[in-house]
């Protein structure tokens, strides 16, 4: 089962590289050069999958997979970069600002990583996030806006972060 699923993820990434290498390569043959992509982020943290499980734990399997096609990811990049004359890429890393966010949350200013800001139910992550849903008081301190999406402070955080922050977030060059 776990050998069939590996090959599931397998053809999956290949497939979707597939497709970034020829949008990227199309867009270059119409003038394109300078491009800005954003790997995956903890995609098993979400919320909606973190109220899955009774310790409201990440889903690690999913963050592995994200992991692994974040690196395939890169490795396309860095292939393409020679075979493209011109083409200036910026590849940021929404999986490693995430997990640093999440090993010191009280850093950033968060105090609730798990938990949505505006849904119901459990960590506010059942449901979608309507007029009349619950919302925190305290939305500056999530990292959460709703079931799957970042708060605006983590939206505004992380593009702060790609745009002229630490070259840990991306790479080779940032996006100023």
């Amino acid at each position: 089962m776990a050998a069939e699923r590996q090959s599931d993820a397998a053809a999956l990434f290949a497939d979707l590289l597939s497709n970034y290498s020829a949008t990227i390569t199309e867009l270059h043959a119409m003038g394109a050069r300078k491009f800005t992509i954003t790997n995956l982020g903890l995609l098993g943290c979400v919320p909606a999958l973190r109220a899955l499980d009774p310790a409201g734990a990440c889903v690690d399997g999913l963050n592995q997979l994200a992991a692994g096609f974040n690196g395939a990811l890169r490795s396309l990049l860095a292939g393409l970069a020679p075979r493209l004359p011109g083409l200036v890429y910026s590849l940021a890393d929404s999986l490693g600002i995430t997990q640093d966010t999440f090993a010191d949350p009280q850093a950033s200013g968060y105090t609730d990583i798990a938990g949505a800001c505006c849904c119901s139910g459990r960590l506010l992550a059942e449901g979608n996030c309507l007029p009349n849903s619950t919302v925190c008081s305290s939305r500056d301190q999530h990292v959460f806006w709703d079931r799957f999406h970042p708060s605006q402070r983590a939206s505004l955080l992380t593009a702060q972060a790609f745009y002229d922050g630490p070259a840990q977030y991306t790479t080779p060059i940032n996006y100023m």
